[in-house]
């Protein structure tokens, strides 16, 4: 926590975008954040609304260092904000917090990937008979 500073994000605020360079990551304290991808001919779905104790941003841990999804504030969010680099050097004198680090982010990248996951098959998946929604 001695790398992390304390930022109050207002309400319809964009924190990246999908392919920017990812340099942070946010231990959400309050508040919610909607997590999406742009979708050709349609704009940005979302995929995922996270909030209080989640973590936001886990791309930066890995090549190419860029966001894999997009996301803005829901309302007004206060959160720890991180330095990649810092907690990455950090890392790499304790391989104990770089582990347990990796761990939580890999169950983050699992949550998301599932999420996304029906997310898109409710958009896109099959249709039940007169379009009435997907097949269970």
């Amino acid at each position: 926590m001695a790398l992390a500073r304390e930022v109050v994000l207002p309400a319809a605020t964009r924190i990246f975008e999908e392919g920017d360079k990812a340099d942070r990551f946010w231990i959400i304290r309050s508040g919610t954040v909607a997590l999406d991808i742009q979708v050709p001919g349609r704009g940005r779905a979302v995929v995922e609304t996270i909030g209080a104790g989640a973590l936001l941003g886990w791309s930066w841990l890995c090549p190419p260092r860029q966001w894999h999804l997009g996301a803005e504030t829901r309302g007004p969010v206060s959160a720890w904000e991180f330095d990649a680099a810092a907690v990455h050097d950090l890392c790499t004198g304790r391989p104990a917090l770089g582990l347990a680090l990796v761990t939580v982010i890999a169950e983050t990248i699992g949550d998301r990937l599932r999420a996304t996951r029906t997310r898109l098959l409710d958009l896109y998946g099959p249709q039940g008979p007169q379009g009435s929604g997907p097949v269970p």
